[in-house]
């Protein structure tokens, strides 16, 4: 399963970065706009990373004007944790978890309609803005152009909740690789908080996911808090992604 993972996490992002080779990490370099990208381990290499590696990296992404950024496994590269402390960046540890059997049912909110949106959808606009609102951030100039070309590609699924208005108060993706999918950036607005919107996203980018053959489906939880939450989905945790920054 993690091998399996540990590939998609290669793949996904050449359809929107490209890959430069520093022996054992690979920096993924955004083209366009959208999220910036990461540096990862190469895949399929084990062992050790020097240091000395980790510090080329990081002065690439400065040379670029990129965040300074690492994205990895803790069960698949033990051997990075040490080489990226001690060049001076943080670590966080974060459940990463796996769809066990087939989705829980979940109880559908109040007051709002939950669906899939397309890249010709008039809400497109609103469901892109939700989970930068979420964190507090606007969506950067061509991110809904950028979304409608991925969902129009199939590179990217896209569900929201809107309320009567046609407002999205929560969105998220999933980005399907193959017979493997990742829930991403769900997010739901400071307002609309504590009404089960995000879950009942996560339920219908899952539901669709399964409806399009995908056998795989995971995601990354924020911390444990959150990683209950999506255990009454039916997610459990297998290993720990850890994430590095300046």
């Amino acid at each position: 399963m993690l091998k399996r993972i540990e590939s998609y996490y290669d793949a996904v992002p050449r359809s929107a970065a490209r890959a430069e080779d520093f022996g054992p990490l690979t920096l993924f370099v955004q083209e366009g706009t959208g999220w910036p990208y990461y540096a990862r381990p190469a895949l399929g290499h084990e062992g050790a990373v020097p240091v000395a590696a980790v510090e080329k990296v990081r002065a690439r992404q400065r040379e670029l004007g990129v965040p300074e950024a690492f994205e990895w496994v803790a069960e698949t590269s033990p051997g990075l944790r040490a080489a990226v402390e001690a060049t001076g960046l943080t670590v966080h540890e974060h459940p990463l978890m796996v769809l066990e059997g087939e989705p829980l049912a979940v109880p559908d909110p109040e007051g709002v309609t939950v669906r899939l949106v397309g890249a010709d959808d008039a809400a497109l606009e609103t469901a892109v803005a939700a989970p930068y609102a979420a964190f507090g951030a606007e969506p950067a100039p061509g991110s809904t152009a950028q979304v409608a070309r991925r969902l129009a590609a199939g590179l990217t699924r896209l569900a929201a909740a809107f309320d009567a208005a046609g407002t999205a108060l929560a969105a998220g993706q999933h980005q399907p690789v193959g017979a493997v999918s990742e829930v991403v950036g769900v997010g739901t607005v400071p307002a609309a908080r504590r009404r089960g919107l995000g879950l009942a996203v996560t339920a219908a980018l899952v539901a669709d996911a399964r409806a399009h053959g995908t056998e795989l489906v995971f995601l990354t939880a924020s911390d444990a808090d959150v990683a209950r939450l999506y255990g009454r989905l039916g997610f459990r945790t297998v290993a720990t992604a850890l994430i590095a920054e300046a």
